[in-house]
């Protein structure tokens, strides 16, 4: 496990200051990340590698001529915020367009599809590249749902390649699909991985077997078999993936082995004399193939098997130099001269609130409610915890106490400054999905500022104010996460509340009865999903092994609505 660290919320945070002091020569740390430390003497394309920490070294370890131009950092296994991505890309950018490239994770392609709208509405042209190169996680048919993993570094490398040779955005995002398109990935744990803090791993496995088809976030493989000599493995790994050689493939391949974490370089030398004999008598020739450390998750026992087939195109590219801190290939050249050091802010602004004191006062029950959703998410941050790692991550609750943290104190801040109810929650929801990252991290940021939006700044609500609002918020979450009821999303708790709400209001009824009410129907949804199979989200390619567990995300949802009640009606008045 993870044993040096100081407090486990800051590890993310101080092991990016770290990289970015030692390696103070080839990157600088920015908001949500870092970047090259020399631009380039003329503009080019920037390739901007991201997702969440534990990974080392994707993805701050790939930044250097030759590969990144900068990297967008989250917390352990959580995707980077808008925010983050927005400055990092601020950061980077050198007059050419920027293009984001990250594994196919919900949380990842939500935050920096948002990020890309608002560097687009500056007018920076953007694009997005996404990894999807586990084979496990899905069927060839449905490809797209594929997450992506070690593949990652494959097309993280011909696309800076691509940069660096002074391609344009649209050929740097054509090759990157393309290397995509032409990548496959295996992988297999022996040991699950522990985050620092905790006293005991995200999955387990009995001795003498091993997990076929884990992702890089933890997550346990799709089913659990008798550990096999190195040479069986091999086998079976080569198998799965020539399985899946695409049509018209050439007979050149690029080829990683990579170790996840704790697999010893010896034990992937072991291995790869399975794997490469089995390639060669297969046709296939392999280019400058690689084994080693290079998408790794956090101290999990491992490893995974990459194959790209390369053509002419692809080939020049994979074999080109790069100079990173993490990956040295030939002889790189820093192109351009030093860049500037000013600060960068990441496009913070000033806010001046103005609101009514009704408002305020309001304001004052809403700061309220949010410091009583984060005494509940604390007391049940590690049963969250153990819920997800049923079949995902295990990060939810951690990531909520990172959100509501963060919320809380936004919100008391704008409070402190003048807020009322809407700009209040609507700084508590950018703080939320600022620091929480993940899915869940930006519905709720986004949700709690629609809810801010229609409250406004003028009056205390009305019940159907409030009602509106409530609806609001499921609407903004809804339209982001496209998830629907029995999908196994927080959408499963949040659509009774919001329906059961607004019915009772309407009815006349007391609004703290009808918030009590909704509460108790969230609940009990949280509760049925327990016997659903999810159809989103991370836990998906682990659908049976939920099967039996109730969706964090709704639990905590239900939970939160519960404790926040009490203060949100408090100001409401009596239907008439």
């Amino acid at each position: 496990m993870t044993k040096i660290f100081n407090d486990p919320a800051d590890f993310a945070d101080e092991a990016l200051a770290g990289f970015c002091d030692l390696h103070s020569g080839l990157v600088r740390q920015v908001p949500g990340g870092a970047v090259r430390r020399r631009r380039p003497e003329q503009p080019k394309v920037a390739v901007l590698a991201g997702g969440g920490s534990g990974h080392y070294p994707a993805f701050a370890g790939l930044i250097g001529a030759g590969l990144a131009d900068g990297a967008v950092v989250g917390n352990i296994f959580t995707s980077p915020s808008a925010q983050q991505a927005y400055s990092v890309a601020k950061a980077a950018d050198s007059g050419a367009g920027v293009v984001f490239t990250y594994g196919n994770y919900a949380g990842d392609v939500l935050n920096f599809g948002m990020a890309s709208e608002r560097l687009a509405a500056e007018g920076i042209a953007v694009e997005n590249v996404l990894v999807t190169d586990d084979i496990a996680s899905a069927p060839p048919s449905e490809s797209a749902k594929r997450r992506g993993i070690a593949g990652d570094f494959t097309v993280f490398k011909i696309m800076g390649a691509a940069a660096e040779a002074g391609a344009g955005l649209a050929d740097v995002v054509r090759l990157g699909r393309k290397a995509n398109n032409l990548t496959r990935t295996i992988g297999s744990a022996f040991h699950g991985c522990t985050f620092p803090g905790a006293d005991t791993p995200l999955f387990t496995l009995k001795d003498k077997q091993m997990g076929l088809g884990l992702g890089i976030h933890g997550e346990p493989g799709l089913f659990d078999t008798d550990l096999p000599p190195a040479k069986e493995l091999g086998q079976e790994l080569v198998a799965r993936l020539l399985a899946e050689t695409p049509h018209g493939a050439g007979n050149r391949l690029a080829v990683i082995l990579n170790g996840l974490g704790s697999t010893k370089h010896e034990e992937l030398f072991v291995l790869w004399l399975t794997v490469a004999p089995l390639l060669r008598a297969a046709g296939y020739t392999l280019v400058m193939p690689e084994a080693g450390e290079l998408v790794t998750s956090l101290d999990m026992s491992g490893v995974s098997l990459t194959i790209t087939w390369l053509d002419d195109e692809l080939e020049p590219l994979w074999t080109a130099p790069a100079e990173t801190p993490a990956y040295r290939r030939g002889n790189a050249t820093l192109a351009g001269g030093l860049l500037s050091e000013e600060a960068y802010d990441g496009g913070a602004e000033a806010i001046a609130f103005a609101a009514t004191l009704d408002s305020r006062d309001y304001a004052a029950n809403c700061a309220a409610a949010l410091e009583a959703a984060r005494k509940a998410l604390h007391d049940a941050e590690s049963h969250l915890g153990d819920m997800d790692a049923v079949a995902g991550d295990g990060d939810h609750g951690r990531g909520m106490v990172r959100g509501i943290d963060a919320a809380t104190a936004a919100a008391c801040a704008a409070l402190a400054n003048g807020a009322g109810a809407g700009d209040m929650l609507g700084a508590a929801g950018d703080a939320w999905a600022d620091k929480a990252g993940g899915t869940s991290g930006v519905l709720w940021g986004a949700g709690l500022r629609a809810f801010g939006e229609s409250l406004g700044n003028d009056e205390a609500p009305e019940p159907a104010e409030l009602a509106a609002a409530v609806t609001a918020f499921a609407a903004r979450i809804t339209d982001l996460g496209k998830a629907e009821i029995g999908d196994k999303t927080m959408v499963d708790a949040l659509l009774p509340f919001a329906e059961t709400f607004s019915e009772r209001v309407s009815e006349g009824i007391l609004p703290e009865l009808a918030w009590a009410e909704a509460a108790a129907a969230a609940t009990l949804a949280a509760q049925s999903t327990a016997s659903l199979r999810p159809l989103k989200g991370r836990a998906r390619p682990l659908a049976e092994k939920s099967v039996g567990t109730a969706d964090p995300g709704a639990t905590s949802l239900a939970m939160i609505f519960t404790v926040m009640g009490p203060h949100l009606v408090s100001a409401g008045k009596v239907a008439a």
